[in-house]
């Protein structure tokens, strides 16, 4: 009767295990946003989340449809000089703008002001 037991609960972790892990491979994040919008207003939408959020603009460079902003984070008053250069691209693919290589907390904000 034990062995019985034993393999009968055993059967269920087991079943258990592999209907947990199924679902949590359906979850993937997402790396790049996708809009309907022109690029243009993704730009300046970006431009102005950056600057908002305290960050300094180093430069805009377009090529072809792609979009690639440098910032960086200024010293915020402190006067322990300025962070690296980061970069957000906004690539436009068809009819969509979409953004990648984006920090998840801009990319809240720019989020937030496109829905508007």
């Amino acid at each position: 009767m034990s062995v019985v037991r034993h393999l009968f609960w055993s059967a269920i972790a087991v079943l258990a295990l592999i209907t947990s892990v199924t679902p949590a491979q359906a979850q993937g994040k997402a790396k790049n946003k996708h809009y309907v919008i022109t690029s243009e207003k993704a730009v300046s939408v970006t431009r102005t989340v950056l600057l908002r959020q305290g960050y300094t603009i180093v430069r805009v460079e377009r090529a072809g449809p792609t979009h690639v902003i440098y910032y960086r984070r200024g010293n915020m008053g402190r006067g322990k000089g300025k962070g690296p250069i980061q970069r957000v691209v906004i690539r436009t693919v068809r009819d969509r703008v979409m953004f990648e290589e984006t920090e998840p907390s801009l990319l809240v904000d720019i989020d937030v002001r496109l829905k508007l």
